[in-house]
């Protein structure tokens, strides 16, 4: 739905922080948008679940939310089912498609069935199985804990003898632990918003991978946007994106990121329900690139609330 009047839009609360180890990302996403909504006269308030019981939120009387919290708890499908269980719209995917982008063992297995290409991986939830797992797959490897984003708990193993530290850092943020393929290529991730993709971006990094502090602290990574050699390769990126996008039932906006293998194919990692939009977020940079400042950004997203008046996916 296309929103021209800020007032259709009610009394909005921009939720971020919470509980998760991304608040602090969460917190810095949340004050921008914020201050974007605000500045194109959109009655838009802060909302933190970490200071405020959603108790006091169901009284406060918010038609919709514009949903900045990452991670457990804010984009696995918790406050999206809290959410439409109170009947408040909100911006993104719906609880079934934000439980299925957050669990990235599950993601792999529906890319897996309808032959999304995805780096091989083995699922492990002991040091034992790991050990095993990791013969079979091969090194180097990927190690990320399930259910986390913001690569919050993933390491990269060359060998053996690093295997069990990065197993036992990943379990401290779950159960269960993917053990992926480390593909030695290109970075490149795809932003979708309203059903399209946004320009592709290619992510160079000087770091072991593209980790925590590449990702919101280093100023050395550099982004290439667009990042890919022709129109034809952008359209398969595309093509991609919108087909892992729609496969776990995402809608409204979010973000597809890829690595590059050998023979210079794409391969699906994982979709991001509710990507960052900080200083150094990719989001807000494709869609620059797209003609799409930050302020018109953060309203188009959250137009994607009124889909869920009539049937977010749950």
């Amino acid at each position: 739905m296309n929103v021209s009047n800020a007032a259709d839009f009610g009394r909005v609360a921009v939720m971020f922080g919470g509980h998760s180890s991304e608040r602090e990302v969460s917190l810095d996403t949340g004050a921008a948008v914020l201050k974007a909504l605000q500045s194109k006269g959109v009655d838009a308030h802060a909302w933190d679940p970490a200071e405020k019981t959603m108790t006091e939120f169901a009284e406060a009387g918010f038609d919709r939310v514009w949903i900045a919290l990452h991670g457990p708890g804010g984009e696995d499908g918790a406050l999206q089912g809290l959410l439409q269980w109170l009947g408040v719209p909100y911006t993104g995917s719906g609880v079934m498609a934000s439980a299925l982008a957050m669990d990235k063992v599950r993601s792999k297995h529906l890319f897996r069935a309808v032959d999304i290409p995805t780096p091989d991986y083995a699922v492990v939830k002991t040091l034992d199985e790991a050990s095993v797992a990791a013969e079979q797959v091969g090194f180097p490897l990927i190690i990320k804990p399930s259910g986390q984003g913001s690569s919050v708990g993933m390491s990269k193993v060359f060998e053996r003898n690093e295997l069990n530290d990065a197993i036992e850092v990943a379990l401290q943020y779950g159960d269960t632990v993917l053990l992926e393929t480390c593909i030695n290529g290109d970075e490149f991730t795809v932003a979708v918003l309203h059903g399209k993709a946004l320009p592709s971006i290619r992510i160079v990094t000087p770091r072991v991978f593209y980790d925590y502090r590449a990702k919101y602290e280093s100023d050395r990574t550099e982004y290439i946007c667009r990042g890919t050699a022709s129109d034809e390769e952008e359209t398969v990126y595309a093509e991609l994106a919108v087909a892992a996008f729609n496969e776990l039932g995402c809608s409204g906006w979010g973000r597809v990121d890829f690595m590059t293998g050998a023979d210079k194919q794409p391969l699906v990692l994982e979709v991001n329900t509710v990507p960052g939009m900080t200083s150094h977020s990719l989001v807000p940079m494709a869609a620059n690139q797209d003609g799409i400042d930050f302020e018109t950004l953060c309203w188009r997203i959250l137009e994607t609330s009124f889909d869920g008046e009539v049937d977010h996916g749950a």
